[in-house]
């Protein structure tokens, strides 16, 4: 067995002793702890309602029930804050390996990223790449969208819900976002290149980086120094990456354990139907992808999504992409696409080339509607579907970034923003689809910008 498969290996094996730890731990040990939360669930729904059917605001029992709701929240607060605790020995492997793969991000887009623009020469070059990898970006994401939006037509999850219009003001704890040009600007420029590096804000580093290449280019021989000192960082940090990675099936172990202890195996069969049609409608993408790909790479496309095993069962396992990134820039190297192409085009897929995501919100906000019963015409999801596409973009790194672009898009439609508490029980299940979905788009788009350009090899292994 190679050193890769046995990665892959002990990574699936985590992956299955995580869930088996978990469900013992939910079955004996968090039992009390998960009977505390949803008693005091009940506790605070049955306030809420006493005080939506109290018509006068201005009697006594009123303010008596404000401050029976208060007390109820901080009862719920502290009981998920004594489970958290509990659980702190698990998520402490997953918190320290992204932690480490964060470290490394920023870093190892920088060095690349300069040195494939360096390598690429002039801003016509750089502008053409640029191009051809934005063309490839909008359609794939275009087309999640619309795939999205038929799988969730033709399923209708949201129907066996039949739920009652939750009250205007009830609370998902999920903060919108607004459609600002203000915001949007400020996650594409940055002020400082440090708080840029330091907060990961990836597309902020892209912009500095696609600077600094093509004035390091632009200076001749003076900068070939700089691009030789890159190009060692980037080659010490990669060597980095494979210490980081032999952690990887711990970090794995921990968070499955974690998740299936605190939710157990019964957020499964809650919404069976609902996670079985969209992981359906997730495969249904996959096979899309590699069809175009295909396409186009022809039947070298199977031996990249076979190179992709590993760094699609980290980004699944931990429901972080970014935890996969270093291992899918170093796959697709292998796989012959040339660096500078790899540099320059996956950093760009993980602010611009989120299919999974993509998939997810329109699937997700229509599967809200249908909840409610609210039909949406035609017209009004196809202008949802544009309004998320322009949403989505720039907003990597925001902490539930898919269900935050939701919370701020369904608005504009009268869709309830409480439905999003549809979701949050199982959003961590359908990330883990999500963030393996971006690695398989992102693999295949680097691939296809390659071979555009006449930079594909052969693989190098």
């Amino acid at each position: 067995m190679s050193k890769n498969n046995k990665l892959t290996f002990f990574i699936f094996l985590a992956l299955v002793l995580g869930v088996g730890l978990g469900y013992y731990l939910n079955v004996h040990s968090f039992k009390d702890h998960n009977e505390n939360i949803a008693k005091a669930e009940t506790h605070l729904k049955n306030v809420e309602v006493k005080l939506l059917n109290l018509k006068d605001t201005t009697v006594v029992q009123y303010a008596e029930l404000n401050a029976e709701k208060v007390l109820a929240q901080k009862e719920r607060a502290n009981a998920e804050a004594v489970r958290e605790k509990s659980l702190e020995p698990l998520t402490l492997l997953s918190d320290i390996f992204l932690r480490l793969i964060k470290m490394i991000v920023a870093p190892l887009v920088f060095s690349t990223l300069v040195v494939g623009v360096a390598k690429v020469g002039d801003i016509k070059a750089v502008g053409r790449i640029g191009g051809k990898t934005m063309l490839w970006f909008m359609s794939a994401s275009l087309l999640s969208l619309i795939l999205g939006m038929i799988m969730v037509n033709l399923f209708k999850p949201g129907l066996a819900m039949n739920l009652p219009l939750p009250p205007a003001n009830a609370d998902t704890g999920i903060h919108k976002i607004a459609l600002s040009m203000k915001d949007f600007i400020s996650h594409i420029v940055p002020k400082s290149m440090t708080e840029a590096m330091a907060t990961n804000e990836i597309l902020q580093i892209v912009v500095f980086s696609l600077f600094f290449g093509v004035a390091t280019a632009a200076i001749g021989e003076k900068g070939q120094i700089i691009i030789k000192f890159f190009d060692a960082v980037a080659h010490v940090i990669l060597k980095v990456t494979g210490y980081v990675m032999n952690f990887a099936p711990f970090a794995v172990f921990g968070a499955m354990a974690a998740i299936v202890a605190k939710q157990g195996l019964s957020v499964l069969s809650t919404y069976a139907i609902f996670i079985g049609e969209f992981y359906g409608s997730m495969l249904l993408l996959w096979v899309v992808l590699i069809l175009i790909g295909w396409s186009i790479l022809k039947g070298r496309v199977f031996n990249l999504m076979n190179r992709m095993k590993e760094p699609v069962l980290l980004a699944f396992s931990t429901a972080s992409s970014e935890a996969a990134y270093p291992k899918t820039m170093l796959q697709l190297e292998r796989f012959g696409c040339k660096d500078k192409i790899v540099s320059f085009v996956l950093p760009l897929g993980y602010s611009f080339n989120l299919d999974g995501s993509m998939l997810y919100m329109t699937f997700a906000s229509l599967f809200i509607a249908q909840s409610y019963g609210i039909h949406l015409s035609f017209e009004q999801q196809i202008t949802m579907l544009l309004i998320l596409m322009l949403t989505s973009k720039g907003i990597a790194g925001v902490p539930r970034a898919s269900l935050v672009v939701i919370a701020g898009t369904i608005a504009t439609f009268n869709i309830p923003e409480a439905g999003l508490a549809l979701l949050i029980g199982i959003d961590p299940l359908l990330d883990m689809g999500r963030s393996a979905t971006n690695v398989v788009g992102n693999s295949i788009a680097t691939a296809v910008v390659s071979k555009w350009e006449g930079e594909l090899t052969e693989p190098l292994d």
